[in-house]
């Protein structure tokens, strides 16, 4: 492979971290790899490095809840390619991480010479999934894309929304008046289109968030 691709890793165990380093080293001669061990670490980074090739992202760091942190970078980061590398390797977890626009999927089991491949694989240009995930799966995609046009505040409300809360609950627990959160659901019912809470939630258990 070429050198000078800048890669970076986020994951919070520094076990795996370490091994993926590993393996992005044997793969890509002379990359430039950086680190983070949370959501805002990874944010603040991206923010330093403009010029990012691949991003290596476990799902469940700290400060990201579900596909949360996919979403927010996502929207943040449209151009930038994103693989998730998970041990949640069951087929609905995978179909949503290929619903809300990653680049690819690559399970945590996977052995030495296989990661290696799927890495040479997407920096050759090409989308990497254990199986064809994407026949019948339009109705899904379009509920995932809707979610994706939610504001980070927005779907704290939404998730908060799931959890049973109440608006003056919400508004509590954000520091925010309820009046805000009427506002926020107004928005969210608008983007999602419907028309009240129970869809709403009923939405969000078909994507199984």
């Amino acid at each position: 492979m070429e050198a000078q691709h800048t890669i970076v890793i986020a994951d919070d165990h520094p076990l795996f971290r370490n091994a993926l380093f590993q393996s992005v080293h044997m793969a890509i001669s002379g990359a430039n790899l950086l680190e983070a061990d949370s959501l805002d670490s990874l944010f603040a980074l991206l923010e330093k490095e403009p010029d990012v090739d691949l991003l290596l992202l476990d799902l469940k760091m700290p400060g990201a809840n579900g596909m949360s942190g996919l979403i927010q970078l996502r929207q943040q980061y449209p151009e930038l390619p994103t693989v998730v590398i998970s041990a949640s390797e069951e087929e609905k977890v995978i179909r949503q991480v290929h619903s809300h626009g990653a680049f690819g999927f690559i399970p945590k089991s996977s052995d030495m010479r296989a990661l290696i491949s799927a890495l040479n694989q997407v920096l050759d240009g090409e989308p990497f999934f254990p199986e064809d995930i994407a026949d019948n799966n339009n109705a899904y995609r379009d509920l995932a894309d809707k979610l994706a046009t939610l504001t980070p505040q927005q779907y704290k409300v939404l998730g908060m929304l799931s959890d049973g809360l109440l608006n003056k609950q919400i508004a509590y627990e954000l520091t925010v008046s309820e009046a805000t959160i009427k506002a926020h659901m107004t928005a969210i019912f608008r983007k999602l289109e419907v028309k009240n809470r129970t869809q709403a939630v009923i939405l969000l258990q078909q994507l199984d968030l």
